[in-house]
């Protein structure tokens, strides 16, 4: 029997994933004063999606999620930001094993490793991923990239910091602890 990359949970979990970070990047953005570059919301959310169902899940959450808040906002979606959303999925749904929070676990070393992921994964995506593909992709001027990547991405971090800690850690707390069920007598 063939093992299937992607249950069907998973692929309802992309749909319905990239429509949520579509409506929160659209609705849930507070615009920074540098062009094109908000205060992100949608980050948060992918942060939750990204310990729940794993690397692809996450980045085709991201990346799909994206391109239709760019297509519904400005008509087309702009690639390397595309793109540069779908790695902040994937790169914090590596902590995906570490960090069970099916489980109910979410202390403080979880969250230590939560937002030290989600740092790493920011800077990837905003300080190298997005910035040197506007340049490759579309020769917009380095020192306008950069400066938007480093905005967008601190800001992706604090907002996933405090927005995500507090969402994967209400999450967390729904579920049954492993051992916490005893039986009666």
């Amino acid at each position: 029997m063939k093992h299937k990359l992607l249950s069907i949970k998973t692929i309802v979990a992309i749909g319905i994933g990239a429509a949520v970070f579509m409506i929160l990047g659209r609705f849930g953005s507070i615009p920074t004063g540098i062009p094109n570059t908000n205060i992100e919301t949608a980050y948060a959310f992918l942060a939750l999606m990204a310990l729940l169902y794993g690397p692809i899940a996450a980045f085709l959450i991201g990346f799909i999620g994206h391109a239709l808040k760019d297509i519904v906002s400005f008509g087309s979606p702009w690639l390397s930001w595309v793109i540069a959303s779908g790695v902040v999925g994937l790169v914090i749904a590596f902590a995906w094993k570490k960090i069970k929070i099916n489980e109910g676990i979410f202390g403080i070393k979880q969250i230590f490793i939560f937002n030290l992921i989600q740092i790493i994964a920011n800077i990837i995506a905003w300080f190298l991923v997005a910035p040197s593909l506007d340049i490759f992709i579309y020769a917009e001027p380095a020192n306008k990239v950069y400066l938007q990547g480093m905005v967008g991405g601190i800001s992706n971090m604090v907002t996933v910091g405090v927005l995500g800690t507090i969402l994967v850690s209400s999450y967390a707390s729904t579920r049954i602890k492993r051992g916490s069920l005893i039986k009666e007598e």
